[in-house]
């Protein structure tokens, strides 16, 4: 059978089933008023929560770690890749977040392959929340601990089922759990402090992956740690990454000695890979200093959360659940989700329309990601958007 005609036909099939997806071009640099094909768009799809993808402050201190450091690492950390300024950045995280050590890795995707296969062997159990993001669940997947009895799955922020699967499990056995603290497509929180008290009295090890919450959750931004209060002994493993409200790209493990020694011998997805730019880590050391010391980034985030979902709710649009900058718009037919999308680009606002495999069947939906760089009248512009497209009551 022909590999091409093959691909051709399960493409076709994407296509009729509207899950067919397309990358735009963007010609300017990200921020809310893009450029995509030519066209200037208002944007609602970024992750740059505080506005600091283009911050002239970072840009200057990349350009100028450019001259000292060049524009590659040329090895992996444990060659001759780890530069002084990558590790003054993992010092600096470690303070950041509450915790010992910290440990870069080029992806947040990398980081999570890599918590498991350090920690976990054919014999443990991992438990995830249903909804974790798809880094999560390949983590699990591509285990060695994976089988159908040692990988478990709650129903979303279900505690009592969380509770069930944690009293049913082996007590001799290596426990992780494992959850977003913010969830990427629906915007709500995971009950942090339950499941912090249920790894305690079962004996679990509680993993967070705080891609969506670090820079935005707690006072200072330090995240769900942060807001929490949970030291760790209380979540011995947090990992955050670095390309969304830090604006820059990148991602890190923090927690004890033991664990970030045992990542740096153990997690194959930070041994077998070429360290970040050490310009990068340059540039994500001022972001830092930003996120903590412009604390108005968060307050003005809060204050358009509080704005946009008050004009959703005055116009009667389906608004999931969620007190975070992911403000999903429930849809449910993936031919209407794009049909809405489409015709707020062609009036100059982008969203993109969220679909299966992504999120679940029938559940289609506009995922509005807002940042302290909207203002106001964006805010505003949106709504009335929404109301010239139909989808207001």
């Amino acid at each position: 059978m022909n590999l091409d005609d093959v691909l051709k036909q399960d493409l076709l099939e994407r296509q009729q089933q509207s899950l067919y997806r397309r990358r735009k071009i963007t010609d300017s640099a990200q921020q809310v008023h893009l450029k995509i094909n030519g066209q200037a768009l208002l944007s609602f799809c970024s992750n740059d929560y505080l506005g600091l993808a283009n911050h002239p402050d970072i840009a200057r201190a990349f350009k100028s770690a450019v001259d000292t450091w060049g524009v590659g690492s040329g090895s992996a950390h444990l060659v001759s890749g780890h530069s002084r300024v990558h590790h003054e950045l993992e010092e600096a995280l470690a303070e950041y977040t509450g915790r010992s050590r910290a440990l870069l890795f080029s992806t947040g995707y990398m980081a999570n392959l890599g918590i498991v296969n350090a920690l976990m062997g054919k014999d443990d159990l991992i438990i995830q929340d249903k909804l974790n993001h798809a880094s999560l669940i390949d983590a699990a997947l591509l285990s060695t601990a994976f089988s159908a009895s040692q990988f478990k799955r709650y129903s979303h922020n279900n505690m009592q089922h969380l509770e069930k699967l944690l009293a049913d499990a082996d007590p001799e056995v290596r426990k992780l759990l494992m959850s977003d603290s913010v969830f990427s497509m629906d915007g709500d929180l995971a009950q942090i402090q339950e499941m912090s008290q249920l790894s305690n009295n079962y004996d679990a090890w509680l993993m967070l992956d705080d891609a969506h919450g670090f820079g935005v959750l707690g006072k200072n931004g330090a995240g769900a740690a942060e807001q929490y209060q949970l030291d760790q002994t209380q979540l011995p493993v947090y990992m955050a990454t670095l390309g969304k409200a830090m604006g820059v790209a990148g991602a890190f493990v923090s927690g004890s000695d033991a664990l970030i020694e045992t990542l740096i011998q153990k997690a194959r997805s930070f041994i077998y890979t070429t360290a970040m730019p050490p310009a990068l880590a340059h540039a994500l050391l001022v972001s830092l200093k930003i996120s903590q010391q412009e604390s108005w980034r968060r307050d003005k985030l809060k204050q358009l959360i509080v704005r946009f979902r008050c004009g959703c709710e005055q116009r009667g649009i389906n608004l999931m659940a969620s007190p975070t900058a992911i403000q999903p718009i429930l849809i449910g037919s993936n031919e209407q989700a794009l049909k809405f999308s489409l015709a707020l680009e062609k009036m100059g606002i982008l969203i993109a329309a969220i679909r299966p495999p992504t999120v679940p069947r029938g559940t289609a939906r506009l995922r509005v990601t807002l940042s302290a760089e909207h203002s106001e009248q964006d805010i505003d512009q949106l709504l009335n958007a929404f109301e010239q497209t139909g989808m207001a009551a």
